[in-house]
C-alpha cells in the first residue's frame, strides 16, 4: 500500500455550546439555518441529544464539531473561521440566503459585503453568525 503525502490542511473547527442548544429544538434551528445558508448537513450518526452535533461541510474531511459544555465558549463578535468560494455570485447567494433568514429571525448577525483591494488581489468577504459563538466568514478571492 503506497501512502501519498500532502501538506496539512484545516479540516474542522470545534466549539462548546450550552447543552440546551444541542437538544432537539436547538438542533433543528441550527440544522435548518446552516443547511439552508451554507449547505452543511448534520452527520446524524455523530449526534448525541443534548451533547453533540457535527455538521459536514461539503467534503468528508471538513466539519464543524459542536459539543455541550458548562461554561460554553464565548468570544468577541468578530472571532470567526472561514470558507472560500469560487465566484462572487456564490458569495452573493450565501449572503442573500442569510439576509432572508435575518428578515424573519433577528438572531442572525451579518457583517455585510466588503472588498479589501490589495492590487493584484481583491478579497470580498461577508460574516454570518446564528446561535453559535463564532461567525463564519465567506471569502471570494479575485486574482486580477
Amino acid at each position: 500500500m503506497s501512502v501519498t503525502s500532502r501538506p496539512p490542511r484545516f479540516n474542522h473547527v470545534a466549539m462548546s455550546v450550552p447543552s440546551s442548544l444541542l437538544e432537539s429544538e436547538g438542533r433543528a434551528a441550527l440544522t435548518a439555518f446552516y443547511g439552508d445558508v451554507f449547505g452543511w448537513n448534520e452527520l446524524d450518526v455523530m449526534t448525541i441529544d443534548g451533547g453533540r452535533l457535527v455538521f459536514g461541510c461539503h467534503t468528508v474531511e471538513q466539519f464543524v464539531f459542536l459539543i455541550a459544555d458548562d461554561p460554553p465558549m464565548s468570544c468577541p463578535r468578530l472571532d470567526h473561521y472561514g470558507f472560500s468560494v469560487g465566484t462572487e455570485a456564490e458569495l452573493d447567494e450565501i449572503l442573500a440566503r442569510a439576509k432572508a433568514w435575518q428578515a424573519r429571525d433577528d438572531r442572525v448577525d451579518i457583517v455585510d459585503k466588503k472588498v479589501d483591494d490589495h492590487g493584484m488581489l481583491a478579497i470580498t468577504s461577508i460574516y454570518v453568525r446564528y446561535l453559535l459563538p463564532m461567525m463564519v466568514e465567506i471569502q471570494w478571492w479575485d486574482f486580477k
